[in-house]
């Protein structure tokens, strides 16, 4: 008999699936500690004029299927009007097939706003006028969408020289979700991308140093992570190419420092010379501080250098990156790890090749303190589809411990991004109830039902310490 179009029990091909998702997995909070979202728009609980805002403004996910769907770009990023933008979703839809756009836009249809019709040119007004409507209510703002689907933590992606006034604004608000910051320093390290010295500078004003040295910088980098600590802060993230471990004296990152402030290029050596001692300073803070640690490596940002000029980066011209990256990993982990300043760290690639080898690598420094100290991070951007979250659940388990995995994540600035998290708790609960129906699992309910419980929730809780005083 042929299953009915994501039913209730979507994704769960078992029985033993269906129990654990719907009696275990479900109506966990979501802790989404990684994501885009706007600040400004949680601390002003903002109202979205339209689905198109809400669905369409910054995805590059789908404005890379509508250009592939042949949607010229004054429907993805120009000016044509918001209907006629959602009218070119709606026709890219289906077309979608098999891809996850397809199942996370009616998932977020049916989970937002009940509607169980398929996107279509057929039904595309309707349903655009369905959603605009709801959209008028006030439990539909930016906030209410976040009560909806029970988030009950959220972490930011933040600069070092933001001032953070928009969290505080939600906290003083007595809003009962929690909104933290967490520290993305990539302008700083970035010494090889244009506008380096003048990033600089405001790092400097942020922070009340006059940064003349790679010293000075150190020291507000300093002043800057204090400052983010004290507003909740308990985690870092690095956007990178790969990883560095080039030798480097102190004397040299001086220079190479000074050669980039006065506008000269550098070489590729002097390049990963100074990432490396960036990175290292960095997570040297971050292990003073208690903090947990981000690295999310491998991919080509901005292949397409017209589209780049002329609608900006990040939006959709990105790929997977291949990086022989394991030796230069290693030598980077074991170096913070013999100075005693390896904390929580948290690694992400974006190319699937690379999994076993992170599931092994990170075994190499669990070091007995808290359970899953070292993580594999979810499946990330091109991976965070069925199979990819798959393959790096598989990894995971046949080289680590699956159980102290610490779970899903958006990586979205949509606040109907949500349904990610269900995507991925019904794939774990179908993987486990397969393997139990299969016999490479006992039946036993209370030992698997804890495992679902700490993946989906339990684990990053604990993890990550959002609560310690």
């Amino acid at each position: 008999m042929t299953k009915r179009f994501m039913d209730k029990d979507f994704l769960l091909q078992t029985e033993t699936s269906k129990k654990l998702y719907h009696q275990y997995a479900a109506h966990k909070p979501i802790i989404d500690y990684h994501c885009h979202l706007d600040p400004k728009m949680v601390a002003e609980d903002h109202r979205f004029k339209n689905i198109t805002e809400l669905w369409l403004g910054g995805d590059h996910y789908k404005w890379r299927a509508m250009r592939t769907n042949g949607v010229p770009e004054k429907y993805i990023t120009g000016d044509a009007s918001d209907w006629e933008k959602f009218a070119q979703w709606a026709a890219t839809i289906p077309y979608c097939y098999r891809n996850p756009l397809y199942h996370w836009t009616h998932l977020e249809l049916k989970t937002a706003f009940g509607i169980d019709k398929l996107l279509c040119p057929e039904t595309a007004r309707e349903i655009y006028e369905e959603c605009n409507e709801k959209l008028a209510q006030p439990e539909f703002s930016a906030r209410g969408l976040m009560r909806h689907y029970h988030v009950e933590t959220v972490c930011t992606t933040d600069d070092p020289i933001d001032d953070l006034r928009y969290h505080q604004l939600t906290k003083d608000s007595g809003f009962e979700i929690n909104m933290f910051p967490a520290w993305r320093p990539d302008n700083a390290m970035n010494i090889d991308k244009p506008g380096f010295a003048a990033y600089i500078k405001k790092l400097g004003e942020a922070a009340d140093v006059d940064i003349r040295t790679f010293a000075n910088l150190v020291e507000a980098l300093q002043k800057r992570h204090d400052y983010f600590a004290a507003n909740g802060c308990k985690l870092s993230d690095h956007g990178m190419d790969e990883f560095y471990d080039a030798p480097y004296t102190d004397a040299q990152i001086e220079t190479v420092f000074a050669k980039a402030m006065s506008g000269m290029l550098l070489p590729d050596n002097e390049v990963r010379q100074y990432k490396h001692a960036f990175l290292r300073v960095c997570a040297e803070m971050d292990a003073d501080a208690g903090w947990t640690q981000q690295f999310h490596y491998g991919p080509l940002r901005n292949n397409n250098s017209v589209m780049a000029k002329r609608v900006g980066p990040d939006t959709g011209f990105d790929s997977i990156g291949e990086f022989a990256t394991a030796t230069s990993m290693s030598h980077f982990l074991d170096e913070l790890n013999s100075a005693g300043k390896l904390t929580r760290t948290i690694i992400y690639t974006l190319n699937p090749n690379a999994n076993e080898m992170i599931a092994a690598m990170i075994g190499n420094f669990q070091d007995g303190s808290e359970p899953g100290k070292m993580q594999f991070g979810a499946g990330w951007w091109f991976n965070d589809q069925l199979d990819g979250m798959r393959r790096q659940m598989d990894a995971l388990s046949h080289l680590g411990l699956l159980s102290r995995f610490v779970g899903m994540l958006t990586d979205s600035r949509s606040f109907l991004s949500y349904p990610r998290h269900e995507y991925f708790r019904r794939l774990l609960c179908d993987m486990i109830g397969q393997d139990v129906e299969n016999g490479l699992l006992p039946d036993d309910e209370a030992p698997l039902a804890r495992m679902v419980e700490d993946i989906a929730y339990n684990n990053a809780r604990r993890y990550f310490r959002f609560y310690d005083s």
